[in-house]
């Protein structure tokens, strides 16, 4: 124990004992300045400097435009290109898998190698009597068709129908469950549903794709004209499977919905759709 106290204050006697430094005038060889430093004080002396040259070494690197020179360190603008290039890589991926896919069916119906579904036939007089029933009228259907046809029988608007108002038959865009509906007075004019991950989107109605884009706040955006002045408009997309110029049909597939809508109420689903500029509350004209 006394031999261990004893290395203890010979270290402490070695570390704190004194030196002094001096420096000389050449020609007179006289002391101009001198300093007394210790072992100890000159390892506090030296990492107090390391420490400092650390502090304003970050400083300059944080608070400047030298960060953006770091590997791995990149400005905003870098990191929104980024993203918008990785979405955008995400969608090609998922319309080469759609792409893939119709070539191998393609090829099946080329090659006569096509598979079945095992669908179990029923019989086609069993279907004839039951459209037979479903069409045959009942006696007050029958009166009404009847007084239909005395009334229009010299009705001559009848014989004019490009002069009626034409009715549109809208299809309805996706399915799912309707979460937020038309409100015009907080802004928010369309609808908002739930659906499954990545449920097929359609065009309500036949018309000309003119708008597509992505953004983080909406996904994947598209916008269909139709006649009558009626535009369309899906957001939160995760796929887009139209361009601006193609002409859609009604019912037809242009999009597919997101993976995430279930659990982000900001992901579901949007549908809007707009007549000469007016919004126009969807749930009025299509049947959900």
């Amino acid at each position: 124990m006394a031999k261990k106290k004893g290395k203890w204050k010979k270290f402490m006697q070695k570390i704190r004992f004194q030196y002094r430094v001096s420096i000389l005038n050449e020609n007179t060889l006289e002391e101009s300045w001198f300093i007394r430093l210790s072992r100890f004080t000159v390892f506090i002396y030296l990492s107090f400097f390391i420490l400092l040259t650390f502090l304003i070494l970050a400083s300059i690197i944080i608070f400047t435009p030298l960060r953006y020179y770091l590997p791995g360190y990149g400005s905003p603008d870098d990191r929104i290109q980024i993203i918008n290039k990785s979405i955008q890589v995400d969608s090609l991926l998922n319309q080469m898998e759609l792409q893939a896919k119709y070539l191998e069916v393609v090829k099946g119906i080329i090659s006569g190698d096509v598979r079945y579904d095992s669908v179990q036939m029923n019989d086609t007089i069993t279907f004839k009597e039951r459209a037979e029933l479903l069409v045959e009228k009942s006696k007050a259907e029958k009166d009404f068709v009847e007084r239909y046809e005395r009334d229009e029988k010299y009705n001559l608007s009848s014989l004019a129908p490009g002069d009626a108002e034409r009715v549109l038959v809208f299809f309805k865009p996706t399915k799912g469950v309707i979460t937020s509906s038309f409100n015009p007075e907080e802004k928010f004019y369309g609808i908002s549903i739930l659906t499954s991950p990545h449920e097929a989107v359609v065009s309500v109605l036949n018309g000309t794709v003119i708008y597509i884009s992505y953004s983080f706040s909406h996904g994947g955006i598209i916008q269909v004209q139709h006649e009558d002045d009626y535009v369309s408009i899906y957001k939160h997309n995760s796929q887009l499977l139209k361009k601006v110029g193609d002409v859609v049909k009604a019912g037809e597939v242009i999009a597919f919905t997101g993976d995430d809508n279930v659990l982000n109420m900001q992901e579901h689903f949007c549908f809007e759709l707009w007549k000469q500029g007016n919004p126009v509350n969807p749930e009025e004209v299509i049947v959900f």
